[in-house]
């Protein structure tokens, strides 16, 4: 079972090798090509390689350390972490933080398509250097086909290994690194900010190469979403030697650059060339897991992504597995297998790392840019820190952000594909949230109270033909006295449905990740009954099974007389008599949009036709469900000239 808050706060070794295996695979494994796409082919001399080592270290400093491991990780949201998380934190406090929080959320699934692409076939490319000429490419495809075959079967099993696999990459790049800064201990100025300012400033086109620099930080984003995984303590220690490893092997990458006997690399990696030549084969290895590990962490968090934005609202319902045990670990097969599509299209296009570092960073500085916006929020309303701290901060990394933004757009030639995907996820998520407020706002509710007389007479009329034992309607009233007109309609219009009892029950969505509870309000006795299921966000909706629980606990308990009451079972049926009833809507023919609502509806229709089904949605068996149809009337056309012969 996932660890509650308060086991996460606690530290040990344990936990801080849970917290290297899980957290630190994309931010740890930038070493592979971070300083090779600084250099690329450029002459080698001081100011570059000196200042792209100073740009790293002041880019971690300030962006993962001081963002990241210490502001952002503030926003837990029930010790959990990411984007939809701060949002939940936040958004009652701006109606527009949807927009960020939207183009936060595509931008980082956009980074989950090139990630491990981009770090795999970093890691397998090193093998030329053993067997020149060795066709790397089909191998990534293999190791990335296999990756995403595995994830129906869950990572339980192997997840125990990534900690010390991760600890022994991790070590591998301290070692090596300090190699090469015995070699030439003068590198270590290349500390100095005063580098980094040559080369951004003097260094002709020096600015650019900040899109490189940034590709150092890329991971930082995954420090936050796997709070939850880790706790905020682990992830601050374990930060402190992640950040010395991974520095100190930039700087011994820097000392073999500035010993190189040539004027340029002439496409060697630097990462490779600092490996004594008999640690080739077991580097490569090691390299090649920690790669994986990466990937993983990426894709897991990817579903995360995808099943709290549906539980959120921002995306239709799609089918979500859980194929273990193990709480939060979850499989969703529409997702798994459009990313590995785009993982192995990424591959045939770019065909190396060196030409997928030329597009790689984009994204996410647009999800960095986005969690900002954010985090001032938090920080403002949550933390009441003073407005002009607050800004300060805003207008502190928004300059640094906007500054590796500007540096990454020349990247957009290279990766134009990239922004049909950006452009369907937006789209999809932007039309659910949007189109499901304007449905949310026809519908109509009423009082409840003034049909309970009613509901009593139809339940005892046996003219009537009795529908269900317990007629059961899913209703979005949060209000005990309130329910959905168009229910009302339903039990009593056409052909009534007669029940022994009615129950409406609402699931509410909180805004912590793992509520689980629900309350429970006679509304007639032994009648009329309203139960509130609280989910967390992060919870897949089990409806039948939480409303078989609560019966069972009420009936066990002797409450609402339930327990002397018939509930519809036989001596040929031990199982209760319910039905639910599920109504669906449809546009009706009667309306007449605007251009944006007429589009927006439109698409929201389409999308939830290809998305699972409300009973589905809900988790509730068909053969347990009534579904019926109601026309959905937004704008009545009006002004009907017919004339009649």
């Amino acid at each position: 079972m996932k660890s509650n808050p308060k086991d996460l706060s606690r530290v040990s070794i344990a936990s801080l090798l849970v917290a290297l295996g899980i957290i630190y695979g994309d931010i740890g494994t930038s070493p592979l090509y971070v300083l090779k796409a600084i250099v690329g082919e450029k002459m080698i001399d001081r100011t570059l390689v000196y200042g792209g080592v100073s740009c790293i270290f002041w880019t971690l400093l300030f962006q993962t350390t001081l963002k990241y491991i210490w502001l952002t990780l503030k926003a837990d949201n029930e010790g959990e972490g990411g984007i939809f998380a701060l949002y939940a934190l936040v958004r009652r406090y701006g109606k527009k933080l949807v927009i960020p929080t939207i183009l936060g959320a595509t931008t980082l699934l956009a980074d989950g398509i090139i990630t491990p692409p981009i770090s795999v076939s970093s890691a397998i490319e090193g093998l030329d250097m053993i067997l020149p000429g060795i066709p790397t490419m089909p191998i990534v495809i293999v190791i990335l086909s296999l990756l995403f075959f595995f994830q129906r079967f869950g990572t339980h099993k192997v997840g125990s290994v990534f900690g010390p696999v991760m600890l022994v990459w991790f070590t591998m790049l301290l070692s090596v690194g300090l190699k090469e800064i015995l070699l030439f201990p003068g590198v270590v100025k290349g500390l100095n900010p005063y580098y980094g300012y040559l080369l951004l400033v003097k260094y002709p086109n020096g600015f650019w190469l900040l899109g490189a620099v940034f590709l150092a930080t890329t991971g930082a984003e995954a420090l936050y979403s796997d709070l939850g995984h880790c706790g905020r303590k682990n992830i601050r220690i374990s930060w402190a030697f992640v950040k010395t490893c991974l520095v100190i092997n930039y700087i011994g990458q820097a000392a073999w650059t500035m010993r190189l006997a040539g004027p340029a690399l002439n496409g060697r990696n630097p990462f490779f060339e600092i490996m004594p030549q008999w640690f080739l084969v077991p580097g490569i290895i090691i390299a090649t897991l920690a790669t994986i590990i990466a990937s993983q962490a990426l894709i897991s968090g990817s579903y995360t992504l995808i099943n709290e934005a549906m539980n959120l609202n921002f995306w239709p319902r799609i089918r979500v597995r859980q194929p273990t045990d193990i709480k939060g670990q979850i499989y969703i097969p529409s997702v798994n297998i459009i990313l590995w599509a785009g993982c192995i299209l990424m591959v045939l296009y770019f065909r190396t790392s060196t030409h997928m570092e030329a597009a790689y960073g984009f994204s996410i500085t647009i999800t960095m840019m986005m969690t900002t916006i954010l985090l001032s929020y938090f920080l403002r309303y949550r933390l009441k820190w003073p407005i002009a701290i607050v800004t300060a901060v805003l207008l502190f990394y928004g300059c640094i952000e906007l500054s590796f933004f500007v540096a990454n757009i020349a990247k957009i030639k290279e990766r134009w594909m990239f922004l049909f995907f950006e452009l369907f996820i937006f789209t999809t998520m932007y039309v659910w949230y949007y189109a499901r407020k304007i449905n949310n706002n026809l519908v109509k509710f009423v009082d409840i109270g003034k049909y309970i007389p009613l509901l009593k007479e139809i339940s005892i009329d046996d003219t009537i033909p009795k529908c269900a034992t317990h007629l059961v309607y899913l209703t979005k009233a949060n209000n005990r006295n309130h329910i959905e007109e168009k229910i009302i309609k339903s039990i009593f219009a056409k052909k009534p449905k007669r029940a022994d009892i009615y129950w409406f029950v609402h699931v509410h969505r909180t805004e912590e990740p793992y509520t689980l509870s629900y309350d429970i309000s006679e509304l007639s006795d032994d009648k009329v009954i309203k139960v509130n299921i609280n989910l967390g966000f992060r919870i897949q909706p089990k409806t039948e099974l939480y409303f078989k629980k609560i019966m069972r606990d009420l009936v066990s308990n002797k409450e609402l007389n339930l327990h002397i009451q018939p509930d519809g079972s036989t001596r040929y049926n031990a199982e209760p008599d319910f039905k639910f009833v599920v109504i669906e809507k449809f546009l009706s023919v009667e309306n007449e949009f605007t251009i944006r609502d007429g589009i927006l509806l439109n698409s929201y229709f389409f999308l939830k036709h290809l998305g699972l089904s409300d009973e589905k949605a809900f988790g509730l068996d068909k053969s347990d469900v009534i579904t019926e149809q109601t026309p959905l009337v937004y704008q009545r056309v009006q002004n009907i000239e017919l004339s009649r012969n």
